[in-house]
């Protein structure tokens, strides 16, 4: 090696270990940044969090409030949502990856649905009031704010399903057509089964998503002082009344610490803050199961 070629060799060294330590003061300003935001949470609402607290309806005194209205509207939402965005962003993504005619069609398909999932929240919540509230006539309502919620994640939940299916190696494909299968028999029962951790992944991230978002449903019409619960669906006559919880007004819960937060007194925004952390409870929980899914789904696939 010529004095030149160790010149540089040396000066990208130099260069890959500065780079190496920018990394590494990024990643630990982002890490000590998330630690003072939830320090702060934890100190500021932790004191709050009690039985008292999760079971109560919101009140005008903060020391009485709670968090059971929001906490159930936030569940009844996410179900909705949950029930028509995954079925249909699975199968949308195993549609345009499997079987779906790779042209100039599909190309315009696949760009719009990559630049549907960067669009504004809030463009998502004059759709669902335009289409949802106004043109289906179904009101203000839980059933309104889930799909609302659902177009949003829609999205995310079909390119996590075609990212999942890219990484199953061709020849899965290829000795299930050796052996006789049909296309479906492949997707069933290969296809899928191995893109499940991908795909759970991706819709656990989708949820996640839609349980943290606030534009959307104050557009759609979501409440912040409400004291009663929607109808149980296990108490109503079936069919007739089963699901008029759907019909119900509701509150979720960032919703309710957006309210509290903007009150001037020092007693709300402790709730606020509780609030916070019950949510990013949820939200780790629901990662939690993301990950065990899919080291469940990896253990079990032999290649």
């Amino acid at each position: 090696m010529d004095q030149q070629t160790a010149k540089i060799v040396a000066r990208r060294k130099r260069e890959d270990r500065l780079f190496k330590l920018l990394g590494i003061g990024c990643t630990l300003i982002a890490l000590a940044t998330l630690a003072v935001l939830l320090g702060n949470l934890l100190y500021t609402g932790f004191s709050r969090l009690d039985w008292q607290f999760l079971t109560s309806f919101p009140s005008r005194k903060a020391e009485s409030a709670g968090i059971l209205a929001a906490s159930v509207g936030t569940l009844a939402v996410i179900a909705v949502t949950a029930l028509t965005a995954v079925p249909l962003g699975i199968a949308a993504g195993v549609y345009m990856e499997e079987y779906a005619r790779k042209g100039r069609i599909n190309t315009i398909i696949e760009v719009n649905i990559a630049n549907l999932a960067g669009v504004p929240s809030v463009i998502y919540g004059l759709l669902g009031l335009g289409l949802f509230v106004y043109y289906f006539h179904l009101g203000h309502s839980i059933l309104s704010a889930g799909l609302t919620l659902g177009l949003l994640v829609l999205p995310i939940v079909i390119v996590a399903t075609r990212e999942a299916l890219r990484t199953i190696p061709v020849h899965i494909r290829e000795a299930a057509y050796a052996l006789g299968a049909t296309k479906w028999q492949v997707v069933r029962h290969h296809l899928v089964r191995y893109a499940l951790g991908g795909i759970s992944t991706g819709v656990i991230i989708a949820l996640s998503r839609a349980i943290g978002e606030t534009a959307p449903l104050i557009v759609i019409g979501a409440v912040t002082f409400i004291r009663f619960l929607p109808t149980s669906p296990f108490e109503a006559p079936f069919p007739h009344h089963a699901f008029d919880w759907l019909q119900s007004p509701f509150a979720v819960l960032p919703n309710q610490m957006f309210d509290w937060t903007s009150r001037p007194t020092e007693d709300f925004h402790r709730n606020a803050a509780a609030s916070g952390i019950v949510l990013i409870a949820v939200t780790l929980t629901l990662n939690a199961v993301a990950i065990f899914v899919r080291y469940r789904a990896r253990r079990n696939i032999k290649w």
